[in-house]
């Protein structure tokens, strides 16, 4: 099995904490259910540091405030287990967008050897955590009415394969795609700065070829589809 292949993700506050990172390992995956760690989240509230406090704040629905939280807090408690640090020390910042320069791109860990990705959606996180860049993607099923809206931004070899599903299939199909495609843009650092219609991840049962890059769908939580996008060479 590849190495850039991760391993299944593992629950977070079901399965021990991680022991410090290892050169050359596989890529991991963390799967959180906002639901079940909101309450240990808001315990270690204090790891985070004052722009995601100010940002959780924001939040006016308790819901997404618990999203934020949970999410943040596992992210933080996951990189200080991995680079044996505090959590609250680990220091956070952005990557020059490939695109245009700007810092708006990957988040990644000032000095740090690892590369990680965070995507939630409803009541599910989703971490990754490589050597090299890594995207993760977390998306529930779409509506029918959605998916076919959405279907119409993708490639068009993708859109021709959803097109020839029956109509039941179709959600599915794209959600997965869109899974696929949002953990590669998240790994290359762009986002949704590149159109959707460009890079094909394809919508089938197996993912595209994508040149630099391992994709794999991540099985998580009944009724969600999720990606893994790790880069292959430097």
């Amino acid at each position: 099995m590849s190495v850039r292949t991760p391993q299944a993700a593992a629950r977070l506050g079901a399965d021990p904490m991680p022991a410090p990172w290892e050169p050359a390992s596989r890529p991991r995956l963390w799967a959180v259910r906002v639901s079940a760690y909101a309450e240990r989240a808001a315990a270690w509230e204090s790891v985070l540091d004052a722009d995601e406090l100010a940002r959780c704040r924001t939040f006016v629905r308790s819901g997404d405030r618990d999203r934020y939280r949970v999410a943040h807090v596992a992210l933080r408690r996951l990189l200080g287990a991995y680079l044996d640090q505090d959590p609250a020390a680990v220091h956070l910042i952005r990557e020059p967008c490939p695109g245009c320069g700007e810092t708006h791109g990957r988040p990644a860990v000032a000095g740090a050897p690892i590369h990680f990705s965070l995507a939630h959606a409803g009541d599910a996180v989703l971490l990754g955590f490589a050597d090299t860049p890594v995207g993760v993607d977390i998306e529930p099923e779409p509506a029918p009415d959605a998916a076919a809206e959405v279907a119409r931004m993708l490639h068009p070899t993708e859109e021709a394969e959803i097109a020839a599903l029956p109509a039941s299939e179709r959600p599915a199909a794209v959600g997965r795609c869109w899974a696929r495609k949002e953990a590669y843009l998240k790994g290359v650092g762009i986002g949704l700065g590149e159109d959707p219609s460009v890079t094909r991840v394809g919508a089938g049962p197996e993912p595209a070829a994508v040149p630099g890059w391992s994709l794999t769908d991540v099985p998580v939580f009944p009724g969600h589809m999720a990606a893994c996008a790790v880069r292959t060479r430097q």
